[in-house]
């Protein structure tokens, strides 16, 4: 992969204390790592002060990290979360004489409107003040078409590059970690999910005819703890659910190894895809996907996995996927051969066919 010049990451210091970048990244001599304390804002006060507080600082804060790197020619930054980071870094590339590229993987209000609901003053500001800014970047990616022609049509931003380079970033353990465990006769199947299940009484009428399931629940979040408290007062017969937390380079070592791959993103706005299934396409692994708008767009209904519509048949597709565990002539079989035979492009591929041609030109 061509890296152009010398890249800068800013991460907040909590998430770099409690999860560790791939160590790739960490000894890259072309990569420095800016970590940012995060700020609270005031103790006191009005709830609605003690959050502009906390923005207003944050603003500074920011600021001052994007004006104290050496200089680039080119700041990207993904969105969301873009409260306060589009207009700083907006400034601070005008500043700078940079160009901003906005990496657009969904829409922050969306997210803040599952919380405050859509009709609400704070959601309505953030709506706003995300495509004012948006709309100033100089240039932009986006996961979807249904999220391109979306930007194109009400906030009037053109993406330079869309679904083909977002749709594959994680294909980068092809064939290198698939079957890491035995696919033999006897063992459980092994099932993953990197998010909270909500019924897990679903999978408890499987049926004599099925293997023992061991279900990996992978992720950090605030309701984990709630969900594994749930987790302990059932009583499964023949599965067994565990929540570890994995470093980057053993996650495409378990996804490689695992069975099936369950998904149970839903998307805020309906037109950004879940990079968890991704990675699971990535180490050739075929999944289950609970529908919304645009997943067609990477999951393909029986060709790479199956979409389901609730618990209910989510339930029928893992009883018929794994109907004949652990033998490969069935539909499981079948999804992981069209995996393999996709002839997909690697991570570093398709950044040099499509984001390389935006910034090349600074690089020289």
């Amino acid at each position: 992969m061509f890296l152009p010049c010398m890249s800068k990451y800013v991460i907040p210091l909590d998430k770099l204390k409690s999860t560790k970048p791939h160590q790739d990244i960490l000894e890259d001599d072309r990569i420095d790592i800016l970590a940012i304390s995060e700020l609270k804002g005031l103790t006191v006060g009005p709830k609605i002060f003690r959050y502009a507080s906390k923005v207003i600082f944050q603003c500074f804060q920011l600021f001052y990290v994007l004006m104290k790197i050496e200089d680039q020619g080119y700041i990207l930054m993904q969105n969301p979360p873009g409260l306060p980071a589009i207009a700083v870094t907006w400034v601070a590339s005008r500043f700078r004489g940079s160009q901003f590229i906005i990496d657009w993987h969904n829409y922050g209000y969306t997210i803040m409107a599952l919380t405050h609901g859509e009709n609400h003053f704070i959601v309505k500001v953030a709506k706003w003040y995300e495509k004012l800014f948006g709309c100033l970047s100089d240039h932009n990616l986006c996961v979807t078409n249904a999220m391109r022609e979306d930007l194109q049509k009400n906030w009037n931003i053109d993406p330079d590059v869309t679904k083909e380079y977002m749709e594959l970033t994680a294909f980068t353990e092809r064939n290198t970690q698939t079957g890491a465990v035995t696919r033999s006769a006897g063992r459980p199947a092994l099932l993953i999910s990197s998010t909270s299940w909500t019924e897990y009484e679903k999978f408890v009428a499987a049926g004599h005819k099925l293997p023992s399931l061991v279900c990996v629940i992978t992720g950090k979040g605030p309701q984990k703890e709630y969900y594994k408290k749930l987790i302990d007062t059932k009583e499964f017969q023949h599965i067994k659910i565990c929540t570890p937390w994995l470093e980057a380079e053993d996650y495409p070592v378990l996804l490689g190894s695992a069975d099936l791959g369950v998904c149970l993103h839903k998307s805020s706005s309906g037109l950004d895809l879940p990079m968890k299934v991704v990675d699971m396409f990535g180490c050739c692994l075929p999944v289950c996907a609970i529908h919304f708008q645009c997943l067609h767009e990477l999951v393909k209904h029986e060709e790479n996995g199956l979409i389901f519509k609730d618990s209910k048949e989510l339930s029928q597709q893992l009883k018929l996927l794994f109907s004949d565990f652990p033998g490969d002539q069935g539909k499981l079989g079948i999804f992981r051969k069209n995996l393999r035979e996709s002839g997909q492009q690697r991570w570093d591929e398709n950044w040099d066919r499509n984001v390389l041609p935006l910034i090349k030109e600074h690089c020289d």
